[in-house]
């Protein structure tokens, strides 16, 4: 695993996250100024672009980041984001950042699959980091946190060989393998299946500076080429005529790492999961919508007197509160990729004392293991996730 991985994860992350708020935000966005109540202004758009980026970008929390050290779980990622996009004034609940968090890391997953080579994953961090820019170009101060963490991302994954950057690509992959979220958009370009996996073609342009498969070379002993043999590839490969990755689907070309909400899918920018088993016989109200690929993530519906929070403005990546609370009610985004299953059933008086016994020595069990937990040294992993966000807490 490398141990270099965690940078370029949460400033991926970070920048899929500010793609989404961003696009979010114009949706709600209706004036220059705060003339109408309760709506997101133009002013107010900027502040949490900046207040974010600000905070994302900070020398001292860079350092701490750019440190050898291990890559967080899904949960301590999370956390950290979470604590990012609050650094503003605007407040998710948690069914909101459930969503975001998912659709953020299906997009960064796609993207590491569309690179040709280990070293196209530094691409998407340039690119995501120039997207970044352009939204706090107006705050000179932001900028040159960018380009600072720009120039340390060089300086520090440039000398990186061919090995250490596969390595890399492996630990991203690990992270990627469990998350199989639906995405309406990647369903509608047929690059994702439905069960949530991204469809990958055997055709298609081969890393810059590569050979078309399809042809053994032997040499002898000095080195010279003395026959050939061809063999089926499997697929139309094509040469590449430049630098970099480029994806095309139907008249759309997908860079890595560029802002994909920037073109104008009304839409197509949902996440769903499995659909769940009614026993009631009512028809589901999402469901035309989930077959028919037309739930928005990003949509521009707004949602009508929308309590405020004292702290800040409420943002909801729902087309609507009831869609909201059923996402809340239907559990966070780890119990459903691990299929958690509650079962209830009557028991009898004596199956139900057993069970209580039973229950009882688990309980105790636990409690002896908690006081060996205690005694043994913390687990520097969750003390650097600590640490990072007793660090956001300070800027």
């Amino acid at each position: 695993m490398s141990m270099r991985t965690l940078p370029l994860v949460f400033i991926n992350l970070g920048g899929e996250m500010l793609y989404i708020l961003d696009q979010r935000l114009r949706a709600h966005n209706t004036s220059e100024d705060n003339s109408e109540k309760g709506v997101w202004s133009e002013n107010d758009r900027k502040r949490v672009m900046n207040d974010i980026v600000g905070t994302m970008f900070s020398k001292a929390f860079m350092d701490e980041l750019l440190k050898p050290q291990q890559l967080y779980s899904h949960r301590t990622m999370k956390t950290v984001l979470t604590r990012l996009a609050h650094a503003s004034i605007m407040r998710l609940n948690p069914a909101s950042m459930d969503r975001l968090y998912e659709l953020m890391v299906m997009a960064f997953k796609y993207q590491v699959f569309l690179c040709l080579r280990p070293k196209d994953l530094l691409l998407i961090s340039y690119n995501h980091m120039d997207t970044i820019r352009e939204f706090v170009k107006d705050t000179p101060m932001a900028v040159n946190q960018v380009d600072e963490t720009h120039r340390k991302i060089i300086e520090t994954y440039s000398s990186f060989t061919e090995g250490e950057l596969q390595l890399l690509r492996q630990t991203l992959l690990t992270f990627f393998q469990d998350m199989h979220v639906r995405v309406s958009l990647f369903l509608k370009d047929q690059i994702q299946n439905p069960n949530g996996r991204f469809a990958l073609t055997t055709s298609g342009p081969v890393p810059h500076g590569t050979d078309v498969p399809g042809l053994i070379r032997i040499f002898d002993c000095r080195g010279r080429e003395v026959r050939r043999r061809e063999f089926p590839s499997g697929g139309s490969y094509t040469s590449s005529i430049r630098e970099g990755s480029f994806e095309l689907h139907g008249n759309r070309v997908i860079r890595l790492g560029m802002n994909m909400y920037t073109v104008d899918h009304p839409e197509e920018t949902h996440t769903s999961r499995a659909p769940s088993v009614k026993t009631d016989g009512s028809p589901n109200p999402l469901a035309k919508e989930e077959l028919n690929l037309l739930a928005r993530l990003m949509g521009s519906m707004k949602t009508e007197n929308e309590p405020k929070d004292e702290s800040g403005f409420r943002i909801n990546l729902f087309n609507t509160d009831k869609e909201e609370e059923e996402a809340g009610a239907s559990g966070s985004a780890e119990e459903s990729l691990h299929g958690v299953i509650n079962i209830q059933a009557m028991q009898d008086e004596q199956a139900a004392s057993e069970l209580a016994r039973i229950a009882g020595q688990f309980a105790e069990e636990e409690e002896e293991k908690k006081e060996e937990e205690e005694e043994k040294p913390e687990n520097p992993s969750n003390n650097k996730g600590e640490e990072l966000l007793a660090m956001m807490d300070d800027l």
